[in-house]
């Protein structure tokens, strides 16, 4: 008797310190159940983790009380299993139900204890998996979103497209990539700073979004870059209506700060199937097609064609062929002489670039003169061009040829330099050249076009003492009014106008009033591409100073100048 009251007493005692150890894991949440799965035991955690106290949890049944209904049949079955069949249940990460409705994470495992009494008791050790999860849905969140907009990222875009990809194929039905590029966010970002730059993205990515249906993913792709993936878009007459809608939307609607924006965009699109049945070709014929938009001038909208991938090549062949020139002596200066009317001789000429590949064959500047401007290439090219014709002039100082004035060509993108000007006058220093022996030629629309800064550059120029010319005057959209005001020296009228004018008064009486309104406001008047006798006396008749073209003299190298000129 004594020894089975010791044997009581030890069992109690024992049971008494498991569940002291129990009670004492506030991260471990145990509940025990009878053989009908009604709770006898709920430990302090279970009710923190659960949100059911322990009077509100003993006596209710398991399935009543922290199982999802979708896990309800399941549960019933695997606990009979367990009594009928000793088929354990298997521990696991579950999902269990708190007291408010959501769902608790959990890694739960289970012991059965008194199975051969047939007092069956079932405890269940959980252990909150909630920080774990809300760590991994951090690290999913960073994966596959942008941090700044909230949008989907590159990564998370990629892996949806290629899914619905397999759907769209099984459905027969066309999905579309729309790739969209923000028009001048550089100077946006570059002028008002980046914490601007980056509120204009978020405001974008809301407008972008706000006109979109429910099962479109718009994605920030990176930097200004977005990209919409559309499925089942209805034929490309709702998808052009939808992405007019987008253009519009920027247009009228960014706001920032208080302040309106007008915000433009190209958008460029592939269609699956039509435009590639892969991730990597839709994504790229949309980008190509997006630069196709670009170029024809912003804002705009491009469908994918198999045709501009051959200009997307032929592209990167001439912006390769241009750095292949810049590092290998592949560029040349020629010069044309810019004739006298009056004293039929020439005191300047203009250097013109030429451009070889491989083969020594000269690639034309219609061609590599674009690309060079699209790549950045074009501010190289540049300050070789300010050094070559800098080290010409120093070269000719000995020679008949000491006097002449060379002009070189000047795009819009280095008139962008503020440190141009600068850089200009300091070349010429080290040549040991006056400023009046080099002259630059802008473009009419780049001159038109110029701000503040650019026009100060341009001013420093000509205070210095370098003649500054107009070229292609007439071309472009000029304003007789920004004419008077900028600091030019003369102005050269395009070709086209004299080779109509012999047939066409229209083009006569335009190049007589361009050639008296330069003339009344003090400018030299040089006219292009003058080829026959009969140009050469209109010319002359129409008062213009100076006449540049075949008829004359063809562009030539350094050394044939110093033969022709001298005996010209």
């Amino acid at each position: 008797m004594g020894h089975r009251q010791g044997f009581r007493s030890a069992t109690e005692d024992g049971e008494s310190r498991f569940y002291e150890l129990i009670e004492s894991l506030p991260m471990v949440a145990v509940q025990g159940y009878d053989r009908e799965r009604r709770v006898i035991y709920w430990n302090d955690a279970s009710a923190r983790i659960y949100g059911y106290s322990r009077q509100e949890a003993l006596g209710q049944l398991l399935e009543d009380l922290i199982i999802p209904d979708h896990m309800r049949d399941g549960v019933i079955e695997a606990h009979r299993d367990w009594l009928e069949n000793n088929i354990s249940i298997p521990s696991d990460e579950l999902e269990l139900k708190h007291k408010e409705g959501h769902l608790v994470p959990v890694y739960s495992s289970h012991v059965m204890i008194k199975q051969e009494s047939g007092a069956c008791e079932m405890f269940c050790i959980d252990i909150s998996l909630e920080e774990q999860k809300r760590a991994r849905d951090e690290l999913y969140r960073r994966a596959s979103f942008d941090d700044l907009t909230g949008l989907p990222n590159r990564h998370f875009m990629e892996a949806e497209l290629s899914s619905r990809l397999n759907e769209a194929d099984r459905l027969q039905q066309e999905l579309a990539v729309v790739f969209i590029d923000l028009d001048n966010f550089k100077i946006i970002n570059d002028t008002l700073g980046h914490h601007h730059g980056d509120s204009l993205l978020k405001a974008v990515a809301e407008t972008l979004r706000a006109e979109l249906r429910g099962g479109d993913l718009l994605s920030r792709f990176g930097g200004d870059e977005f990209v919409l993936l559309i499925f089942d878009s209805d034929g490309p007459e709702a998808l052009h209506e939808l992405i007019c809608r987008l253009i519009d939307a920027l247009e009228h609607q960014v706001h920032l700060e208080g302040d309106c924006y007008q915000v433009t965009a190209s958008f460029g699109v592939s269609l699956f199937p039509h435009n590639g049945s892969t991730v990597a070709e839709l994504m790229g014929n949309a980008d190509a097609a997006m630069y196709q938009a670009k170029e024809t001038g912003k804002n705009g909208l491009c469908f994918y064609t198999p045709d501009i991938n051959d200009r997307l090549v032929q592209y990167q062949e001439i912006t390769n062929l241009l750095r292949d020139a810049l590092n290998n002596d592949g560029l040349e200066l020629v010069f044309q002489p810019q004739i006298s009317l009056s004293e039929r001789k020439s005191d300047s000429c203009e250097a013109l670039l030429r451009c070889f590949d491989g083969q020594s064959r000269a690639v034309s500047p219609a061609i590599f003169i674009p690309v060079a401007e699209k790549s950045g290439l074009i501010n190289r090219i540049g300050d070789w061009v300010i050094e070559a014709a800098c080290k010409q002039l120093h070269a000719w100082k000995r020679t008949p040829l000491a006097n002449l004035r060379v002009d070189i060509n000047l795009s819009g993108r280095q008139l962008t330099n503020p440190h141009l000007a600068n850089h200009i006058l300091e070349t010429l220093e080290r040549y040991e050249l006056e400023p009046h022996q080099l002259g630059v030629e802008l473009t009419e629309n780049e001159v038109f076009g110029s701000d503040e800064n650019q026009t100060r550059q341009l001013e420093k120029l000509k205070e210095a003492g370098l003649h500054i010319s107009i070229d292609d005057f007439g071309t472009g959209y000029s304003s007789l009014v920004y004419l008077r005001k900028l600091p030019v020296c003369g102005i050269k009228i395009d070709r086209s106008f004299l080779q109509h004018a012999m047939q066409n008064n229209a083009d006569m009486a335009i190049m007589e009033a361009m050639i008296t309104v330069g003339h009344s406001l003090g400018l030299s008047v040089l006219v292009e591409g003058v080829e026959t006798d009969e140009q050469a006396q209109l010319v002359t008749d129409l008062g213009c100073d100076l006449a540049q073209g075949f008829l004359y003299a063809k562009p030539m190298p350094a050394q044939k100048m110093e033969e022709f000129l001298p005996s010209f």
